[in-house]
This record gives structure tokens, sequence and C-alpha cells, in this order.
């Protein structure tokens, strides 16, 4: 564990924000973006590109995701929509402080926290992952390929299962197309929403890439997309999608901070100086068996909307600072636990029991194929919360399994788990189950 010293909660947190807080205006913001808005589709549809175009910084960071071109862990961005006074909408949204068109001083009017989900098919649990802690999705269709493609087909159908509500589509890439074609593209993408609980959800055709007709998006995002009401009364709770060590190799000991938290608050409030625990925590080894402890840390600092703020409320995504040795949390490794005070936490589960809903019809999978039941033996990719675990089938009910975890979860009783299975050497979403 890092030692507590005077300089450790000031150092500064290279949370994967690019936007600093706009300059004091009438309108000024708070400095917390408001809500977190998920970008998903498949693989290559635009969604990092289109996440730049929005708040000027590229997502895919790590050295990986820069050799494939792909995104493969969740990018985080902050951004502010502004509002001219003068010209009309929606040309008047920008993400400027001043307006493009008329050169007017613009208004802020919401800031939000971008979420840039991988499309891959073999990323789909990061995916899953990212979905608990969007309060709003885009979903992006290339109109230069036919719809639905695989992952789209899959991610509507994960949405749907995990109780998204905001959902606007984004039909990119029009740039590629004429216009008979994009308007092929479309009737496809409504006969593809058609029976979904998006079948209503807008388009907006545009080109990520010549940052064409943003200013529509952004209009139909801040009509669209409502600020949840939160709960600030509650025990807080803390879905961690990131953790890493941000001190550079050579580090003097003396000056090393200690390790960072990436995430988002669901509900509470929590303050630089706060006790918290994280579960389950850490693997171990005691006695020839492995197990999983939590573990207990401080607040050192938070970070938020690209700046060091003394609380966070539920909202976008947030950078917490802690006194934890960097070595216990970097790449990732406690991505899908949850963080609140400390013994207020929901139960570890070693084992779950679920009452379990499955499709009719495998997800994702080129051809049509039955979701036949859950065998007895097999093993399931299991996500609940911000967490991913394997699941391997212990016990069968009716329309209930028992299933031991090789990842132990923190959650509460009756979250919904979203179930996988393998099929073709990926694992493919077939139904999903409630915890009892």
């Amino acid at each position: 564990m890092v030692k507590k010293s005077e300089k450790a909660p000031k150092k500064e947190i290279q949370e994967e924000s690019g936007e600093s807080e706009p300059s004091a205006k009438p309108t000024e913001l708070p400095v917390q973006p408001v809500m977190n808005i998920g970008l998903v589709g498949h693989v290559d549809h635009g969604k990092t590109t289109l996440t730049e175009r929005l708040s000027g910084k590229w997502t895919d960071t790590h050295s990986e995701e820069l050799k494939r071109g792909i995104t493969i862990r969740l990018g985080y961005a902050d951004v502010t929509f502004y509002q001219c006074p003068t010209c009309k909408k929606p040309r008047a949204y920008s993400t400027k402080e001043t307006c493009p068109h008329c050169k007017a001083p613009s208004h802020p009017v919401r800031k939000v926290s971008f979420v840039d989900a991988p499309g891959h098919e073999s990323l789909m649990a990061t995916m899953l992952a990212g979905a608990t802690i969007m309060d709003g999705v885009l979903l992006l269709v290339a109109a230069n390929e036919s719809c639905p493609q695989p992952q789209t087909r899959e991610h509507l159908m994960a949405l749907q299962i995990m109780g998204a509500k905001n959902v606007i589509i984004v039909q990119n890439k029009i740039d590629l197309v004429k216009k008979d074609q994009a308007l092929k593209n479309y009737q496809e993408i409504k006969a593809f929403l058609k029976g979904t609980a998006f079948e209503n959800a807008p388009i907006i055709p545009l080109s990520a890439k010549h940052s064409i007709n943003m200013d529509a998006l952004i209009e139909a995002m801040l009509t669209f997309f409502k600020v949840p009401q939160r709960d600030q009364s509650k025990d807080p709770t803390f879905f961690i999608a990131r953790s890493f060590d941000v001190n550079k190799p050579g580090t003097d000991p003396e000056k090393l901070a200690g390790g960072v938290l990436g995430g988002a608050l669901i509900q509470g409030i929590l303050k630089v100086g706060d006790e918290i625990e994280m579960r389950p925590g850490r693997k171990l080894e005691k006695g020839n068996k492995v197990v999983y402890e939590p573990i207990h840390t401080t607040i050192a600092a938070l970070k938020t909307g690209g700046k060091n703020v003394e609380k966070i409320t539920p909202g976008g995504s947030v950078g917490i600072l802690t006194y934890l040795d960097p070595s216990i949390i970097k790449a990732d490794a406690l991505t899908g636990n949850l963080l609140g005070h400390t013994g207020k936490l929901p139960a570890i589960f070693e084992e779950v029991t679920m009452e379990v809903k499955l499709l009719a019809r495998v997800v994702g999978a080129k051809n049509e194929i039955d979701v036949e039941p859950i065998k007895l033996g097999e093993s399931l990719m299991l996500n609940v919360n911000a967490a991913a675990t394997v699941g391997i089938v212990t016990k069968l009910g009716k329309n209930k399994c028992t299933c031991r975890l090789k990842l132990p979860v923190c959650a509460e009783k009756k979250s919904r788990i979203t179930i996988s299975r393998l099929v073709a050497n990926r694992f493919r979403l077939i139904g999903y189950g409630i915890i009892e």
C-alpha cells in the first residue's frame, strides 16, 4: 500500500478524460458530467472516430488497440454540449465555446461522459460490462454495409436484456454511399428495429469522419437522453470499469501515486477521505486454496470533468485515486469489482442460483441457431454489474440453474445476469438470469 503523505492526494489523476471545465459563464455547469452515453455497434462502424469528433480525444490508447485498429478496453471521454444563442436548431448545437457558424459565444447546455465499447465479437464481455453504466446509448450502423451485422444484432439484444431505454441509432459513413444506398440502408435499419423495444428510436444519418450532421446528433441526445433521477441518500455503489497504475517507469518511490479506479457511481455520495472497500477484491492463495479477499483503502483524491473535486455524486465517469499499491490494481485487475463504504456492499457470490430465461435463437451467429436448454457441467459466460465471469453449471431445475463461478462476483439479489454460451469457439448471447 502506498503510504499516506501530503503529496499523495495532490497527485493528478490521469483519468481517461480529455475535456476540461469551460470558462465561467452565467450558465456555468457543474464540474461532474451528469450522465454516461455509450457507443456500441459492430466492429469498425465508427464508434471511436465519433467519440473523437465529439470530444477531441482518441479513446483507443492501449498499445494493442493502436496496433490492431480496434477498441479492446472501454474508452472514456468527457464533452460539453454548447448552444449558440443566435443560430437556429440544430445548427445551434456544437461542442465548441464559440459557434463554428456565426462565431458568437455559445452557452454550455450539458456535460456528459462518453463510453466507447468494443464491437469485436470476441470482446462482448467488455461491451456488456460497459452497458451497465450507460444512461443513454448510441448504436452505430455503417451505411456502407447491410444491416444488421452480427454484432449489431447482438448489441441490440443485450441492450434490451439489460433494460436500456434511451437509444439513438447513428447511421454512420453516409459519405461512402450514394443517396439510394443510404435510403436502402435506412429501410434495413427500420426493419431490423421493428418489434423491438427501440422500434421508434430516432435514426440520425451522419459522417463522423467528416463531422457531417453532428449538430443534429447533439440535438437528438439533448432531446431524447433525459438526465436520470438518482438516489444520493443510499449507501454509495461504484462500478469499477477500469483500474490502472498512473506512475511512469522509474518514478522515485517517495513520489509514487496510489492506484487509480475508473467507472461510475450508481447511487450515494463518495468524498475524499472516505474509507472504502472493494468486493470481491484480491485473489490470494491460502492453504493451497484460492480465495478472494475484500480490499480496504482510503480515497486520496477524486477527479471528474477534468478537475479535482472533493466529492462525487451519481453521473458521468469518475477517477478515484487511492493509497493502494499500484501493482494490486494495474492492467484492469479490479475491473468488475463493486466499491463502496466499508461493510456496506452486497454479498460475494462464489456460487449463484438464478431463474433463467432463454432466447429462441442464439444472438450474433451468422446462421440461425436454436438455443438449446442449459446442460449440466457446461461453461457459461455470465455478466452482472460491471463484472464478467465463467460459471460451471452444477445443478438444474425448472427454469433454474446453479453455477459455480470461476471468478466470484459482488451483487445484489434480484440482479440481472446476461448468459452467453460457447458457439463455434465464440461466446454468444443466449438469455439472462435473475439471482435468487
